[in-house]
């Protein structure tokens, strides 16, 4: 009976009466105050004052928690950490002042915490969910009237689209050239999205602090309660409700309309491009800022769309969801596009290859989520999924030969083969191992004159580490069929096999 009687809930209890607004500004001067100390300056002793002014101000706040006792054990321990900061900065020191402002806030504001399972928990819990806090509790502070809450409905899809905008700019040179013409200088000036984010980063590490919430357990017994009080949602419903994820979701779908229409003619139409852009320059800025802008979509929609979430039901919602997705699918095939006229021009390399295939699986993810939104499975299945395409992918790559596919590849788009595209870049070829070796064999016929003597040894030390490479010990397919080639070649220059 007793263990049917008592219950253990968990429960997340702010410290302190001061209101988020208060608290929210108290951020913003330490944000600035980090902004003075930190950005663009050396790192110091200016971390050892800013430890000091966090912790004032996070005692001034939180002091209706405060017990002399513990306030002076927590007061010792914040000492004992800024000890090493103020001897030399370096990555040691700076981990134990971390720990020991921690340390100390749980001691002076988690009293109801006593075991070192108990304390070592809620360290965890503050460390990994702490910095994330900021950005849900922020919103609380503009819910006093009702047009604060329209500010707040409009507040994540405004910041969201101006994140989708900076990242298109960085794509697209064209979308970049009518920024340019908002003269947005004036504001800048003073601002860049460098300092933003540092902004942004700085009110995330010193909100947990302000705004104390320790993850701790309670026993209730049935005499106390007939059942326990429902845990408070992670983020706001004026927050990530389904009037906000709808206005998102608009926004979004005309930002992506307006890229996928440049990308349309630019890209696929092969429409002249305005003047200081080339055609190579338009590809290469647009194919990662392009991929992140997928991520950050397929994130989005994930938590949207939740099982059990306000928005997952939504007869208007779930089509603008379908239709953004495949925007982001169209954005990452012209990303695929970019980088294939990309390497046309400047060749082909491990990592470019890499890209290609992690375009194809940032596709496929997108595809999967609107499968599991259509079929209503569960984030389990989806998450297995892509480790099923993730494990093909790889496997195939282990069958696959990238250093004969990468080296002929560049051999024969190289402006000595077909006129066009870059000189054959030998020091690269050397570096690909044996299997470049007929490669490197047809480019050295390329090249007139005489090789010189340095290529000479370095191809035929490769030649070497081949028939090592046949040895009984160390015997591969792969190497086996390279040495046919080889000796075919030997007997017909003039042929060529691809490689198996």
């Amino acid at each position: 009976m007793t263990s049917l009687a008592s219950t253990i809930v968990e429960e997340i209890k702010p410290i302190g009466h001061s209101s988020i607004p208060a608290k929210v500004g108290l951020a913003l001067l330490l944000a600035a105050l980090a902004d003075w100390l930190f950005y663009g300056q050396r790192v110091g002793l200016s971390l050892t004052l800013f430890a000091i002014a966090l912790a004032g101000v996070s005692v001034l706040v939180n002091r209706a928690a405060l017990d002399l006792r513990r306030a002076m054990i927590g007061s010792a321990v914040l000492a004992v950490g800024l000890v090493p900061v103020v001897e030399e900065l370096n990555s040691l020191s700076f981990l134990i002042l971390v720990a020991s402002m921690a340390i100390a806030l749980q001691l002076v504001t988690n009293a109801e915490s006593t075991g070192l399972a108990d304390r070592v928990r809620a360290l965890r819990n503050f460390v990994l969910l702490g910095p994330f806090r900021f950005f849900l509790d922020a919103p609380q502070a503009l819910n006093a009237s009702a047009f604060t809450r329209g500010i707040a409905l409009w507040l994540m899809p405004a910041a969201l689209s101006a994140v989708f905008v900076a990242l298109f700019a960085a794509a697209n040179p064209v979308i970049e050239q009518w920024l340019s013409l908002l003269n947005p200088k004036l504001i800048l000036g003073y601002i860049s999205i460098p300092r933003v984010l540092f902004w942004a980063l700085m009110l995330a590490l010193v909100w947990p602090f302000i705004h104390v919430r320790w993850r701790r357990k309670k026993i209730t017994t049935a005499a106390e309660a007939v059942e326990p009080p429902p845990l408070p949602p992670l983020v706001s419903v004026e927050f990530l409700g389904p009037s906000t994820i709808l206005r998102s979701l608009i926004l979004f779908n005309l930002l992506f309309v307006a890229q996928s229409v440049l990308d349309g003619i630019y890209l696929w139409g092969h429409l002249a491009l305005p003047d200081n852009l080339t055609y190579a320059g338009y590809a290469h800025r647009g194919a990662y800022p392009l991929i992140v802008t997928a991520l950050l979509a397929a994130a989005f929609v994930l938590v949207t769309m939740r099982p059990g979430g306000p928005a997952e039901k939504s007869k208007v919602i779930r089509p603008l969801v379908y239709l953004w997705v495949g925007q982001n699918v169209l954005l990452v095939a012209s990303s695929i596009l970019r980088l294939d006229l990309y390497v046309d021009i400047y060749m082909l390399t491990y990592w470019r290859i890499a890209a290609f295939i992690w375009m194809g699986l940032v596709a496929l993810g997108l595809i999967l989520i609107v499968a599991r939104i259509v079929l209503d499975r569960s984030n389990q299945w989806l998450v297995g999924a892509n480790l099923i395409a993730l494990a093909i992918s790889v496997y195939g790559c282990s069958l696959v030969n990238f250093d004969a596919f990468i080296a002929d590849y560049n051999v024969a788009h190289s402006r000595e083969a077909s006129g066009n595209g870059l000189q054959i870049d030998m020091n690269y070829l050397l570096t690909l191992g044996p299997q470049a070796l007929p490669a490197i064999d047809k480019a050295i016929m390329l090249r007139p004159g005489t090789p010189e003597s340095c290529l000479v040894s370095r191809r035929d030390r490769l030649v070497e580490q081949q028939r090592q490479d046949l040895a009984w010990r160390s015997w591969g397919f792969r190497s086996w069929r390279l040495q046919r080639r080889l000796d075919a070649l030997a007997k017909d220059p003039s042929g060529s096999r691809p490689v198996g």
